[in-house]
């Protein structure tokens, strides 16, 4: 069996120094106080028990009420919200970990059940066989899903208004005592229905060609690099995700193109989001060196890893840190853990993995005993 060792090696992340290669990866959890979408002392609680973490990526939190996918998910556009996160970043700092805030815009991944407001996207193509949850007093306190609504097509203005709300959500996330920021180009939200020609049928500037198609990502990464400075700012992307009906057939050449301006742009991090199911797709590693060949700064990778294989890309140079996202979650202590193969935790109650206002299946599962 291949040793662990590795993943407890500390690293410098361009500037940034972490106690070891274990990244928290980001959980949406949806436990933000209402109204207002507020980050609270329980959800800094959550974060500082999981500080055991070289580095955490805060769960998705939108730039904007448009941005709002999901319902009870925090923001990071109001002044409440800095001083609610400020309760998070302080505790994790006090532990002895990093924190960056990830960046979130859902784009046609909404419902007006949700905020009030019909969705935006590059193009008025809705989002087939896709799903976001509310909270109407079902039993247990469950999520209720329900589809997202047909968006309409972002104008120019509204491009440039999104790009000035990450950018503000950037300068909003250093107030609040963050590292730095994660700007989530993933998982089917808006910069990545921009990167996909299926969900982008544009005819201007931002749509048609592979390089009008990074354009938003790499101006909004552009915008928020000048804001907060390059080395505080990451980028994750999904390139072997298409689920949200994202299917693109060109979007390997997208993503690593993209990669190139990334480079080109100095950002300290790309932040790959891997397919976590059973039979998901695995990146192979011809990309993973292709990847480590176009971008010279940090790469994490994220997705049901365990640690053997975590240390097997790391041991290979393939990735600089390794995500860890429901380990962490039932497992606060989870690097202590794999240090002394120890029994990990499972998940208690699923019910309670999107909302609950209280301590169950968030803050309550233990530490091993000392």
């Amino acid at each position: 069996m291949m040793s662990k060792n590795k993943l407890f090696t500390p690293y410098n992340m361009n500037g940034i120094e972490l106690k070891n290669r274990f990244v928290m990866a980001p959980m949406t959890r949806s436990r933000s106080s209402q109204p207002g979408d507020i980050p609270n002392a329980l959800m800094a609680e959550y974060y500082g028990q999981r500080a055991t973490a070289g580095l955490i990526i805060s769960e998705a939190t939108q730039v904007s009420l448009q941005g709002k996918g999901y319902a009870k998910t925090p923001g990071i556009y109001t002044q409440e919200q800095i001083e609610g996160w400020k309760l998070v970043t302080g505790e994790v700092h006090e532990k002895g970990s990093k924190i960056f805030l990830q960046l979130w815009h859902v784009g046609r991944v909404s419902s007006s059940q949700v905020n009030g407001l019909q969705p935006i996207a590059p193009s008025a193509r809705i989002a087939k066989d896709t799903q976001v949850y509310i909270f109407n007093g079902a039993p247990n306190g469950d999520a209720t899903f329900v589809p997202v609504e047909e968006p309409r097509a972002m104008t120019k203005e509204d491009i440039r208004r999104v790009i000035e709300e990450f950018r503000i959500g950037a300068k909003n996330a250093i107030e609040a005592g963050f590292d730095g920021v994660e700007i989530h180009g993933a998982n089917g939200y808006l910069i990545d229905q921009f990167l996909r020609s299926n969900s982008n049928v544009r005819t201007d500037e931002y749509g048609g060609t592979q390089d009008n198609r990074i354009r938003l990502l790499t101006e909004i990464t552009q915008a928020v690099g000048n804001e907060i400075g390059t080395e505080k700012t990451g980028v994750r992307l999904s390139p072997f995700i298409s689920f949200k009906d994202m299917n693109d057939p060109e979007i390997l050449e997208t993503i690593m193109l993209a990669t190139q301006k990334l480079e080109e742009i100095g950002i300290t991090y790309i932040h790959l989001c891997e397919a976590d199911w059973d039979d998901a797709p695995e990146i192979p590693n011809g990309f993973r060196i292709q990847l480590r060949e176009t971008f010279g700064k940090t790469i994490i990778a994220t997705g049901n890893k365990t640690p053997e294989e975590a240390n097997e890309l790391l041991g290979e140079n393939l990735v600089d840190l390794v995500g860890f996202g429901r380990s962490f979650l039932s497992n606060p202590d989870y690097p202590k853990r794999v240090k002394l193969n120890a029994k990990m935790n499972e998940i208690s109650d699923t019910h309670t993995l999107f909302g609950g206002g209280t301590a169950r299946g968030y803050t309550d599962y233990p530490f091993l005993e000392v």
